[in-house]
């Protein structure tokens, strides 16, 4: 019986917050099979279908007469090649950081994770100056080039703390075993290291699915936008909005991303607090 009211008494104040966060994709699954009389009747009852609801239409609009396909491919080129370079980058860095002996290794780990909270409005200018002088401007590269800038300072500070809770221990035992340091690494230090990594993996790829300001100021051709400003220009256009090819359009990428926090949560949570906090 107590274990009963216990588990009432969680659910019913985890309920509350779990309704208000899944509202958002509700309406937006909700918006995107309506119809534009269905949607702008103000007489219609807003969680019900009707008029020709249901409709897979907004969706055959999004694919075939707007370039969706191409901002959805382009996000997963850069997305992919940025969460390659802030791990190739990070994870040496954060080792070497996080092995350094004495106060010098915590005071750099501090102080790359300083550059992370610049904002990101002061590094605009020279950041739009050096794609400029490298003929850059209007192609996917530039958002290559810039994202690191982001996530590689935030990446090598979460993994320093956490490669600094692996007892050096075990990679004294591998190294007697006739282990290299690489193949120590690689076998030992980075599959413990797994929650950070995914941590790493998911926070970079979501900067890429969800930044704005310098994607729509170094891309302007529509072949090359990513998400974010893709649909922000093409289905917003003045005082006119697709509601629901936007709705459709956001829940598209959401739903993912949406599963993939949900099904690593518990090595999510593990890589912040097992990491960033010690």
């Amino acid at each position: 019986m107590r274990l009963l009211r216990e588990r009432f008494g969680s659910y019913a104040v985890t309920a509350p917050f779990a309704i208000v966060l899944a509202f958002p994709f509700y309406w937006m699954l909700w918006t995107a099979f309506k119809t534009d009389q269905d949607l702008y009747n103000v007489e219609n009852v807003p969680f019900k279908f009707q008029q020709g609801s249901p409709t897979t239409r907004n969706f055959t609009f999004l694919f075939e007469s707007t370039q969706f396909p191409t901002w959805l491919g382009n996000t997963l080129i850069v997305g992919a090649i940025v969460v390659v370079i802030t791990l190739v980058l990070a994870l040496p860095a954060a080792y070497a950081l996080a092995r350094l002996s004495g106060a010098w290794g915590q005071s750099l780990g501090v102080a790359i994770f300083l550059t992370y909270l610049v904002p990101p409005t002061l590094l605009f200018l020279p950041l739009s100056r050096v794609v400029a002088e490298i003929g850059l401007q209007d192609r996917l590269a530039s958002l290559i080039l810039v994202y690191p800038s982001f996530t590689v300072p935030f990446a090598t500070w979460l993994l320093m703390g956490f490669f600094k809770t692996i007892p050096r221990e075990l990679e004294d035992a591998a190294q007697v075993d006739g282990a290299s340091r690489l193949r120590t690494l690689r076998s030992v230090v980075f599959p413990i290291s797994i929650p950070g990594i995914l941590t790493v993996v998911i926070f970079s790829f979501s900067l890429v699915v969800n930044e704005f300001v310098y994607s729509l100021t170094f891309i302007s051709g529509s072949t090359e936008k990513t998400i974010s400003t893709g649909l922000y220009t093409e289905l917003i256009r003045g005082d006119i909005y697709f509601w629901q090819a936007l709705m459709a359009a956001t829940l598209i990428p959401c739903i993912p991303l949406a599963l993939l926090y949900n099904v690593f949560l518990n090595r999510f949570i593990a890589g912040f607090t097992g990491g960033a906090f010690r």
